[in-house]
């Protein structure tokens, strides 16, 4: 039986309400463990849960710094970013050095080749090379915090795990290929096909856009549609291909404004068959493996970006005390001395949200989904904060590249480069405003699991009547504990009030106080629009926004707490924390503010017309640079008529 590709007219034609069931599907829909952000959502502060912080095994710490101290010697002796810049790739030899280290196995076990590190120390790792070069620290996450390594490690058969993860701890690069040309977060309209062949095997047909480590890797985790039939379950499904099978062919390596080292490209599918014991998990499980895999998968991101803060620091520290203005370093002048407060005090709660929501991983007694997205959702707004403020302070430096700067004497500092570089991270691994929304899900779980039929217009008189009721005894219960709290105690969390420190207490009473304002705005919210909720995006990254910002606030508190019981600068540490602290509660106070005086009806008022075309005069003055072609490539499935770039490290 052959496997014959579907025609373009037959691609996947799905409703807004048909893409939003196969995305509630594949979310991981129970709670069988504590989160600590879950329960800030619903206005209950669980500092429990977090405090006191919790600390890696010294044996799993022995092992991380002995890796990070090899690490860091590689990338000050071992990688010319500028050269990975200039060059826009980075060099065999120094993929074949980070081979030779253990660095593409850091988080698989020893038992397969690999280093076994934490979590934790997996970050540092990132954290470090990723200063080095942003390109290799993509790679490095790539590979294995979303490719092979990891979705193995949670559905992978024995098998599999035997046969593929050796290779990934030494030699092979891994890649993982969910997005298509047409189809991004919405995997509902999924159009690479898997037919089974009726011989134990699958016949892969379609095409991969932005496969991040596409362009080098060995191996690759495809995700594509099984169709349904007999014996066959169907649905999107998850496969382990080998890169250098007939038919894979890497039809365009994409070039970016920034990580122009990264290895990222087009991927084309024709007829490559793959064995049935390559398929991860069963049928139909793809895209559950995949929002699964990035549970954990998205810390490797804000580990990233607080490598990148801690850079920012450096450079304004060094520079703003050597640069003089109107008699005095620029670091004194106020307007620029507030910019760098703010980079200090933000690097501090980044690495304090990263480093607890790794733990917490290392620990696994917490459920940490949204603790990770809310780090990734952070972490990748605000490094891109700190980083336009280094530019600013730099002021035309910043601008300027670095091969500039040294072509006329002056330190090579990449200002620019690191801007450029972050920017992506807001669109990497779910943007923010996908983030917004998948935390916000979750964030309202506890609502729909108890009102959903109330607002669900397919429901019947009598599921309402039922969920009236359940609702009824949910909320009796739930709505008199927002009313009064701890965070209204002066003596509450005392322990954060040491003497000769700055007073911690009273902001953990405040994000006590907002964790319960947060939970009845929720609840005003879902009883004002109730099934109309969905659609208020403004109103719910305002939500998670705060929420953010108190998950943020909490852990700089606790790490604060930690380093002054284990750290000569626990002083240092609690000025930071009460800065941010104190930073953050201005941005909070705004958001909530905003959740009910925006210009959300008006803009939607404005994008009707803007699409309508009503405000086409405005465009009128312009001429449009842009190259003609189509806004969305064609994708239909079919051999490639492009010469393939795969190219293979040697």
């Amino acid at each position: 039986m052959s496997a014959t590709p579907p025609a373009p007219e037959h691609r996947a034609k799905v409703s807004e309400k048909e893409a939003r069931q196969v995305a509630e599907a594949a979310r991981e829909q129970d709670w069988r463990k504590p989160s600590f952000a879950k329960e800030l959502f619903l206005g209950r502060f669980r500092l429990d849960l977090i405090h006191p912080h919790p600390l890696p095994a010294d044996e799993d710490a022995q092992r991380g710094e002995e890796f990070l101290a090899k690490l860091r010697d590689f990338c000050e002796t071992k990688i010319d970013s500028a050269r990975i810049e200039r060059e826009a790739q980075i060099p065999d030899e120094t993929i074949n050095g980070l081979k030779e280290l253990g660095a593409l196995g850091m988080k698989i076990d020893t038992k397969y080749g690999g280093l076994g590190l934490t979590q934790v120390y997996y970050n540092k790792s990132l954290a470090l090379v990723g200063s080095a070069s942003p390109a290799i620290g993509a790679l490095l996450s790539a590979h294995q915090s979303i490719g092979v390594p990891q979705p193995l490690k949670q559905f992978g058969t024995q098998e599999q795990k035997d046969t593929f993860l050796p290779r990934c701890a030494r030699t092979d690069i891994s890649a993982f290929l969910l997005t298509e040309p047409d189809v991004g977060s919405d995997p509902a309209r999924l159009a690479t096909t898997a037919v089974p062949d009726g011989d134990g095997t699958y016949v892969l047909d379609g095409v991969k856009l932005w496969t991040t480590n596409g362009v080098v890797a060995d191996l690759l985790v495809v995700m594509a549609r099984v169709p349904k039939s007999e014996g066959h379950k169907g649905g999107i499904t998850a496969f382990v291909v080998e890169a250098g099978s007939e038919g894979v062919t890497v039809e365009n390596r994409n070039a970016f404004m920034g990580l122009r080292g990264l290895e990222n490209g087009v991927t084309r599918f024709h007829q490559v068959r793959v064995p049935a014991a390559n398929r991860i998990g069963s049928e139909g499980a793809g895209l559950k493996i995949a929002l699964t895999t990035l549970n954990t998968g998205r810390l490797s991101l804000p580990a990233m970006c607080v490598g990148a803060g801690k850079w920012c620091l450096k450079i304004a520290r060094e520079w703003s005390a050597e640069r003089e203005q109107w008699g005095r370093p620029v670091a004194f002048h106020e307007a620029v001395g507030s910019k760098i407060s703010f980079i200090a005090a933000t690097s501090f709660a980044l690495e304090a949200v990263l480093d607890l929501s790794s733990q917490m991983a290392d620990e696994d007694r917490n459920d940490i989904r949204i603790e990770a997205a809310l780090a990734k959702l952070y972490g990748s707004e605000m490094s891109c904060l700190m980083a336009d403020e280094l530019v600013q302070i730099r002021g035309g430096r910043g601008f300027e590249t670095a091969e500039s700067l040294a072509a006329r004497g002056e330190r090579a500092v990449p200002a620019e480069q690191v801007l450029r570089d972050l920017r992506i991270n807001r669109i990497f691994e779910g943007s923010t405003e996908i983030m917004h929304l998948l935390i916000a899900r979750e964030a309202v779980d506890a609502h729909l699991s108890v009102a959903g039929d109330l607002i669900d217009p397919e429901k019947s008189l009598a599921d309402k009547a039922k969920a009236g009721a359940k609702a009824g005894g949910f909320y009796a219960k739930w709505l008199p504990k927002l009313v009064a709290g701890p965070g209204q105690l002066p003596r509450t969390y005392s322990e954060f009030h040491p003497s000769g420190h700055p007073d911690l207490s009273t902001h953990l009473r405040y994000v006590e106080r907002s964790a319960r304002k947060l939970a009845r705005s929720t609840f005003y919210a879902m009883s004002r629009w109730q099934g109309r909720m969905e659609t208020k995006q403004g109103f719910l990254g305002r939500i998670v926004d705060i929420g953010a910002e108190l998950f943020a606030m909490s852990a700089a508190c606790v790490r604060a707490e930690l380093l002054r019981t284990t750290e000569a600068y626990g002083r240092e540490a609690y000025q930071l924390a009460d800065a941010f602290c104190r930073q953050s509660r201005i941005r909070v106070d705004e958001l909530f503010d905003r959740l009910w005086t925006n210009t959300d009806d008006l803009d939607r008022k404005v994008v009707q017309g803007v699409i309508g075309g009503t405000y086409t005069w405005l465009e009128q003055g312009v001429v449009d640079p842009s190259g003609d072609g189509p806004w969305i490539a064609d994708a239909t499935p079919g051999p490639s008529k492009r010469e393939n770039v795969h190219r293979p490290i040697r």
